[in-house]
């Protein structure tokens, strides 16, 4: 039962940090707690788990960080960041270097930011909906970063250096058309055509396995101009 209430407790805490500074509805939180089949007293559960919040985060001399509005609860997180807001500004900056044309300076972003990741966020509370898409928005967030990462290097020149990581990086994504094309591209640069190539011709069986797709503009074109090369 301990776990229980332990786990209940940082599902509440979890869902209140996504949406810091914002109200959680009582509903909310009964619905991540319990999913579509709530107990008849979930409503008393929520109230404990509040709380017994409201406990853990006090401090002397401090105002309550857990403010009850009408009809749910917020939770005030004040001026200091955690690794998730950092994480998210170092990818929108290397984003923003990356359009300016900066690549040094998005390479070093992207890398400070990869630096951060350590997988799926508060992976010891349940999936309910608000949990589910705030790390979904994380790993895709992760899986851009990786891409600015790679055309960051690219871009700089690091072909030969960047091979070994693209090939795992389409081993461990194999539907994502971008690692492939990066990929070619590296290789191509590096004077492996044919590898290049047959790179494409994967792509386009693994896309055609799994989803019943041909390769993107981007690919055929990438290919298109590779073949022309040789």
């Amino acid at each position: 039962m301990s776990h229980l209430r332990a786990q209940k407790l940082a599902t509440v805490l979890a869902v209140m940090l996504i949406r810091a500074d914002q109200v959680v509805t009582a509903e909310q939180l009964t619905r991540e707690i319990w999913g579509e089949l709530p107990p008849q007293r979930s409503a008393a559960g929520i109230y404990v788990c509040v709380s017994r919040l409201r406990k853990f985060l006090a401090r002397p001399g401090r105002p309550d960080p857990v403010i009850t509005r009408p009809g749910g609860y917020m939770l005030r997180r004040g001026a200091s960041d955690c690794d998730v807001d950092v994480f998210r500004r170092l990818v929108t900056d290397g984003r923003r270097h990356l359009r300016r044309g900066e690549h040094a300076a998005a390479a070093a972003c992207s890398e400070e930011a990869l630096g951060l990741w350590r997988g799926p966020a508060f992976d010891n509370v349940g999936p309910g909906p608000i949990m589910e898409g705030f790390n979904k928005l994380l790993a895709e967030l992760h899986i851009e970063c990786m891409e600015m990462s790679v055309e960051a290097q690219l871009a700089l020149g690091r072909h030969r250096e960047i091979v070994g990581k693209l090939h795992s990086l389409v081993a461990e994504f194999p539907l994502r058309e971008t690692f492939y094309g990066q990929l070619m591209l590296a290789l191509h640069r590096s004077n492996r055509r044919s590898d290049a190539l047959r790179i494409y011709e994967s792509a386009r069986r693994v896309l055609d396995r799994e989803l019943g797709l041909e390769p993107g503009r981007k690919l055929r074109e990438l290919r298109h101009a590779v073949f022309a090369s040789t």
